[in-house]
């Protein structure tokens, strides 16, 4: 299932909470309201709704578990921060960057362009006979 970000509020007890609206086939949305029980809530166009503390990006993916419990799948997050700290240093953090904008949608930060010197040309009088 494929969730995407709707909103965010505080909840009373002073926690941000995060709102995803659901989509997928119909067999998923139906594990999904099966598994939600209770705590199953739709807009008011009857998209599902996601509810977690946890931001997991503007957009993602949710799985039900052998245990019947809705979560995100943070493997990428996992394996990104797998990646970074096995090499650490510099070289881990530009990793760690460039795997963040790869999962968050965003474009990595490109390195800055290089100075050219600019070229005069002459014309054709300043050239003379030759």
């Amino acid at each position: 299932m494929k969730i995407k970000l709707i909103r965010s509020y505080r909840s009373k007890n002073g926690n941000p909470t995060f709102v995803y609206g659901v989509t997928g086939n119909d067999a998923d949305l139906t594990a999904f309201k099966n598994a939600q029980g209770e705590y199953y809530r739709e807009d008011d166009n009857g998209t599902p709704l996601w509810f977690t503390t946890r931001c997991v990006g503007t957009a993602g993916q949710l799985i039900i578990t052998t245990n019947g419990n809705v979560v995100p799948d943070m493997s990428a997050f996992d394996q990104a921060a797998s990646i970074a700290s096995q090499y650490g240093g510099n070289f881990g953090a530009e990793l760690a960057k460039m795997s963040a904008a790869s999962i968050l949608g965003a474009s990595a930060p490109s390195a800055p362009a290089k100075a050219e010197t600019p070229v005069e040309e002459n014309s054709q009088e300043e050239l003379g006979d030759l």
